[in-house]
C-alpha cells in the first residue's frame, strides 16, 4: 500500500530533510575573521549536551501537544544543541551552580492590582469583652477551651502556664499513637517556656493574649535546635539554627511550643515517615492535609493553637475535615522566611484554632513584613468583636449551592446569613479553564525541591504514587516555559475578576473544597475563613488521594457523623471583615462546643 503524504513526511523526508539542516549548520560555524562591530548571533555558539534526534522531538511534541511541520522538526533537532542546550548549563555544567535554598525568584506575585485599594487604614484590634468563668474542675475542659478564655485565666492567674503545658503535653503523648500528628514532642523546651512566663506574669510583665498559652507548628517551620523535617524522609536530621519568623514572632509574644506537628511529605496530603495522621472524628480516615497534624491535634484538644500552611487547600481542607478554624492570610501578610518552600509565589502561612476569635489573636501576632521574605509586606488588620455585620454583602454562586460539594449544611448557612441581617447577592464568574494555573505551582514546586530530585532523594519518600510529589515533580520538568508565562498572564486576569466581584460584594460564602474557587483565591492571594457550620452524615472514608484499587477505603454499613464547614472569602489584606463575619456566624452556628469522641 503505498505511503499517505503524512507518513512520507514522517518518514523518508525527515532524513534528507535533516541532512539539509545538518549541512546548513555545518556550513554556520562561528566564522574567526569577522569584521569589528558584528554582533553575536543566536546559533552560533558550541555544540553541547547530548545528540539530539527528529524522533526526539517528534515524540516531545506529545508532551508539549504541539505539532510542528516535518522541515520545523528537522530544523530544530539540528540546532537544538547549538541554540537551547546551553541555557542548562548552570544545572548540567561545567559551570554548575547551586542556587540557596532561601534564594527567591527575581518575580513576585503581588496580589494587589495596580490603583486597587489594600485593606484597612488603620489598625484596631477589640477582643470581646465576654467573661471566661470559673476555671473547670477537670484536665479535659480546660484543654478544649479556646485561646479566649485560657488567656483570661491565665492573665488572671487562675491558670498557670506551667499547669496547662503539662495538660497538653499529657494529651499529646496519650492521643498521639492513635493520630499519629505529632512529629517532635517538645517537652523540655515547653517546661522552660511556661515557667519562664508564669515569672513574667507573676512580676506584673504580661504580653498580651498569647502569653503561656502552648501552641503547635506544622513541622515545616524552622525551630532552632529543634528538628524540622518537612515529613519527609530525606530531611527527618534536618535540624535547623534558626527559628522562622513566625516561631519567634510567637515565643515574643510569650506563647509556649508543645510540639513540631505532622504535615504530609513535602506539603502534600497527610501521609509522612512515620504514617498516616488521622481524623479525630473519623479516624478510619485521614486527616486532610498538608497540615494534618494541627487539624488533628487542634481539634483532639491537644494543643491551645496551631500554625498551619496553605499553597492550595492544606488548611482549608483539614481545617474541614477536622472540625476546626482555620484562616489562610492575604498573600503577602505573614511573612515564610524560615519555612519550608514549596511554591514562592503561593505559599501562606496561617492559625488553625477552636474559634474565629482566637484565629483573630493568632494572625494579629504573626502579621508584619520580614526582611527573609521578599513577598511580606506591611498591613493593617481592622477587627472589632463588638461590630455589626448587618448589612454587609455577602456573595455566593447560585449553582455551587445547588451541586456537589455543597451540601444541606452550605445552604444553612446561606440562610444564617440573610437571619443575621446581611444580604446574599448573586455573583458569577467566568467558564475558564482555572485548573491550568496549576502549572505555575508544579513548575515552581519541582524547582524548590531540584536538588532532591536530581540527587534521587525523591526515591526516599513513602508515596510513590502517580499523584505524590516525585511523579510530578518529575513530569514538571517537560512542562512548558512559554505555558508558565501564559499561565501567569491567566493569574492576572484571574485577579482582575476577582476584583470585579468584590466591587460588588464585601465577602463571599463558598462551599469550602469548590475546585474553582479554591483554585483562583490561593492564586490571586485572597483571605479566606473557614469554620464548622453544622453535621453531615458520610458512608465511606474520605481522602486526599487519587483513586486506587489497591488502596481501599472502608465502608460504613451505619453513617457516621462528622463536622462540616463553610469557608468565607474575603478582600485582599481584609481579615477583619472576615473575622467579624466569622464570629457572628459561629455565635449563630451553636456547635463549635461539640468534641470529637473519645478525644
Amino acid at each position: 500500500m503505498p505511503k499517505s503524504r503524512r507518513q512520507f513526511l514522517a518518514t523518508t523526508s525527515l532524513s534528507l530533510l535533516g541532512a539539509a539542516a545538518a549541512s546548513y549548520f555545518s556550513q554556520a560555524q562561528v566564522s574567526t575573521d569577522l569584521p569589528p562591530g558584528s554582533p553575536s548571533a543566536f546559533g552560533t555558539g558550541t555544540a553541547v549536551g547530548p545528540e539530539v534526534s527528529v524522533s526526539t522531538f517528534a515524540e516531545a511534541e506529545k508532551l508539549m501537544q504541539v505539532e510542528l511541520s516535518a522541515a520545523e522538526r528537522a530544523m530544530a533537532a539540528t540546532s537544538w544543541r547549538r541554540t537551547m542546550a546551553a541555557l542548562y548549563e548552570r544545572r548540567t555544567g561545567p559551570r554548575k551552580l547551586a542556587l540557596e535554598p532561601e534564594l527567591a525568584p527575581a518575580s513576585r506575585w503581588h496580589p494587589v492590582l495596580p490603583g486597587q485599594k489594600s485593606g484597612p487604614e488603620r489598625d484596631r484590634f477589640v477582643r470581646s469583652k465576654t467573661e471566661a468563668g470559673p476555671l473547670p474542675a477537670n484536665d479535659e475542659d480546660i484543654a478544649y477551651a479556646p485561646v479566649t478564655k485560657l488567656s483570661r485565666w491565665i492573665e488572671g492567674r487562675k491558670l498557670s502556664s506551667e499547669r496547662l503545658t503539662k495538660i497538653y503535653l499529657e494529651r499529646l503523648e496519650r492521643f498521639d499513637p492513635k493520630l499519629r500528628c505529632v512529629i517532635t514532642l517538645t517537652r523540655e523546651t515547653a517546661l522552660k517556656q511556661a515557667r519562664t512566663a508564669d515569672g513574667e506574669i507573676a512580676a506584673g510583665k504580661y504580653r498580651g493574649a498569647l502569653h503561656g498559652i502552648p501552641f503547635g507548628v506544622k513541622d515545616l517551620l524552622d525551630t532552632a535546635g529543634i528538628p524540622t523535617t518537612y515529613g519527609a524522609e530525606p530531611y527527618r536530621n534536618r535540624v535547623p539554627a534558626a527559628d522562622g519568623a513566625v516561631v519567634k514572632r510567637l515565643y515574643d509574644a510569650g506563647a509556649v511550643l508543645v510540639a513540631k506537628l505532622s504535615l504530609g511529605a513535602l506539603a502534600l496530603n497527610d501521609i509522612w515517615f512515620g504514617g498516616q495522621t488521622v481524623n479525630p472524628w473519623l479516624p478510619e480516615e485521614g486527616a486532610s492535609g498538608s497540615s494534618a497534624g494541627p487539624g488533628a491535634a487542634t481539634a483532639a484538644g491537644l494543643v491551645g493553637f496551631a500554625i498551619g500552611s496553605e499553597t492550595g487547600g492544606s488548611i482549608v481542607s483539614p481545617s474541614m475535615r477536622c472540625g476546626v478554624t482555620g484562616l489562610r492570610p492575604t498573600y503577602g501578610r505573614v511573612p515564610r522566611t524560615g519555612a519550608m518552600t514549596l511554591c514562592w509565589s503561593l505559599d501562606k502561612l496561617g492559625p488553625m484554632t477552636r474559634s474565629v476569635e482566637d484565629a483573630m489573636l493568632v494572625l494579629q501576632a504573626i502579621s508584619g513584613p520580614d526582611a527573609g521574605d521578599v513577598a511580606s509586606v506591611p498591613s493593617k488588620l481592622d477587627f472589632d468583636s463588638r461590630v455589626s455585620v448587618a448589612g454587609l454583602r455577602v456573595g455566593y454562586f447560585p449553582g455551587w449551592m445547588k451541586d456537589k460539594p455543597a451540601t444541606d449544611v452550605d445552604r444553612a448557612a446561606l440562610e444564617t446569613v440573610r437571619k443575621l441581617g446581611m444580604v446574599p447577592v448573586e455573583v458569577s464568574i467566568p467558564d475558564w479553564p482555572y485548573g491550568c494555573l496549576g502549572l505555575i505551582l508544579f513548575a515552581e514546586g519541582a524547582a524548590a525541591f531540584e536538588e532532591l530530585g536530581l540527587s534521587g532523594g525523591m526515591s526516599q519518600l513513602r508515596e510513590q504514587t502517580p499523584d505524590a510529589w516525585p511523579n510530578i515533580f518529575r513530569e514538571a520538568r517537560f512542562l512548558s516555559a512559554v505555558d508558565f508565562v501564559q499561565a501567569d498572564r491567566l493569574r492576572r486576569k484571574v485577579a482582575q475578576e476577582m476584583a470585579r466581584i468584590f466591587f460588588e460584594v464585601d465577602l463571599l460564602l463558598v462551599p469550602s473544597l469548590r475546585d474553582e474557587m479554591l483554585t483562583i483565591t490561593n492564586f490571586t492571594g485572597h483571605p479566606s475563613l473557614t469554620l464548622r457550620a453544622g453535621f453531615v452524615e458520610v458512608s465511606k472514608a474520605r481522602t486526599d488521594w487519587a483513586p486506587d484499587p489497591s488502596r481501599s477505603l472502608p465502608t460504613f454499613s451505619t453513617p457516621r457523623r462528622v463536622p462540616h464547614g463553610v469557608t468565607l472569602i474575603g478582600r485582599l489584606f481584609d481579615e477583619g471583615t472576615l473575622g467579624s463575619v466569622g464570629l457572628a456566624l459561629e455565635r449563630a452556628f451553636g456547635v463549635m462546643g461539640e468534641r470529637p469522641p473519645g478525644f
